[in-house]
């Protein structure tokens, strides 16, 4: 399983990608979809057979039952330390740091190791919890005094941005279970067609901002473009989410081992800053300039 966030995801979500419901074969009666993905039983799945386990296990006697599978409470634990590291590096970061220009130059350092760690972690082929609890560390240092800065002028942006990111992804776990989304190989395309546009997108217009071409941040102003920008970015945030939980129920489905439930609470932590970000602008542009 890796991470469904397209920039830190080394395999995206291509045909090959391998993950269950995006390429794979229709599931038979009583039984998991098969094909390509890593974790189905059967061909194609490295979890099957333990290139490791003891010669009479290999041919023809039974494997032991696998104890180091990926389980609900193993994602839960993990993303709790994920965004409980995100949480306590971003408080400190509010506590020490007062509003000021190295403050900002902090953040803008902090934001960088952070999405280097997360690259590192996309490019390796195991989740290292070192990366992921170190990226989290500094991703948190970030947003505590990007919040810092949008409480000093919109006192309580960021206590309403933390309950609309938890409402957004309420929601979307709600739908999710109720099945009103499907995430299937279409659904998965055409959404990371707009998502990988809307980020080339952001990134012209980033481009264009720092070159002095768009004022006042062009599309991402504190206008009525700028906020619809955002519900644009928020909606594809909701859109990981899904990707995140689809991977996550295939992975304790098909037996993923222990040790992927890292890259599960990771791929949902960047998915819940993405979201957070999105809804501390917003709540600054409804607010207004006061």
């Amino acid at each position: 399983m890796r991470s469904s966030n397209p920039v830190f995801s080394r395999r995206g979500f291509s045909r090959d990608n391998g993950y269950a419901g995006f390429n794979a074969q229709q599931p038979q009666a009583g039984g998991p979809a098969v094909g390509t993905n890593p974790y189905a039983q059967g061909a194609g799945n490295p979890y099957v057979t333990n290139p490791y386990a003891p010669a009479d296990t290999q041919y023809g006697a039974p494997a032991p039952v696998r104890t180091d599978v990926m389980t609900m409470d193993d994602v839960v634990t993990r993303t709790a330390m994920t965004l409980g590291t995100v949480i306590v590096g971003a408080v400190l970061a509010w506590a020490v740091l007062p509003v000021s220009p190295s403050s900002y130059g902090i953040a803008i350092g902090s934001a960088l190791v952070a999405f280097v760690l997360a690259i590192v972690q996309s490019f390796k082929r195991t989740p290292s919890p070192a990366l992921i609890l170190s990226y989290a560390a500094f991703e948190g240092i970030f947003l505590g005094v990007i919040s810092e800065m949008y409480n000093s002028r919109w006192d309580g942006a960021p206590f309403q941005a933390v309950i609309g990111t938890m409402a957004v992804t309420g929601a979307m776990l709600f739908v999710y279970k109720q099945r009103w989304i499907r995430v299937t190989a279409r659904y998965a395309r055409i959404g990371m067609t707009i998502a990988l546009a809307f980020i080339a997108v952001m990134m012209v217009n980033l481009l264009l901002v720092v070159f002095g071409v768009a004022e006042d941040g062009g599309l991402r102003s504190f206008g009525p473009i700028g906020a619809i920008v955002g519900i644009l970015a928020i909606l594809i945030g909701c859109f990981f989410l899904t990707l995140n939980f689809k991977e996550i129920e295939d992975g304790i489905s098909y037996g993923a081992p222990r040790q992927e439930s890292w890259l599960a609470a990771f791929g949902l932590t960047v998915t819940l800053v993405w979201i957070y970000l999105e809804m501390l602008r917003l709540v600054a542009i409804f607010s207004g300039d006061d």
